[in-house]
């Protein structure tokens, strides 16, 4: 009998045996994760933006910014409840039918709720704990001129408090003949 998946908590997975449930596991990989996707709706339309974030852990939240003016601003004002995920993909698994065809990955989706950070001290600290995960080896006011209050003023940073995730792997398969990363055959 088939599922249904309306009925069921956000972080219910259909595959039960890739879910991660290692809590140090979820965050060192949101540490390290490139790029995230936000996903908000407005009424009845979705939408979604790939963006550059900070998770900070102890606050257990994500930070990101985006310009003053705009959709995910005016989206987040309407309705704070987003989602947001990040991914990774390793190398593809051939096999003798397409539909057994698989791939090595990992992910993290975040339920939670945006909220728009008007305070400039913590603004600040958000926007910098995103730079020190894009440029760790560069320091402000030595490699580069410091956040401006004129900058602050042109950036709007959300914090997403994180209400709940969830993890998902499939497991690097050692020896794998024809396995291959995408873009390299």
């Amino acid at each position: 009998m088939s599922k249904d998946y309306s009925e069921l908590p956000n972080t219910e997975m259909r595959r039960a045996d890739r879910q991660v449930s290692d809590q140090a596991w979820i965050a060192d990989f949101l540490k390290q994760a490139p790029v995230g996707l936000l996903a908000t709706s407005d009424q009845e339309q979705p939408f979604i933006n790939s963006n550059l974030f900070g998770y900070n852990e102890s606050a257990h939240s994500i930070y990101l910014h985006t310009a003053n003016l705009g959709r995910t601003k005016s989206t987040i004002e309407n309705n704070p409840k987003v989602c947001f995920h990040v991914f990774e993909m390793g190398r593809l698994l051939p096999a003798k039918e397409a539909l057994e065809f698989s791939v090595e990955y990992a992910g993290v989706s975040i339920f939670g709720e945006a909220t728009i950070i008007e305070d400039v001290v913590e603004k600040e600290k958000a926007l910098q704990l995103i730079m020190d995960k894009y440029a760790p080896h560069l320091l402000p006011g030595q490699d580069y001129r410091a956040i401006t209050s004129e900058e602050l003023k042109r950036t709007t940073v959300f914090s997403i408090s994180i209400n709940e995730w969830s993890a998902k792997k499939k497991q690097e398969v050692e020896d794998f003949p024809g396995a291959y990363l995408f873009g390299e055959v």
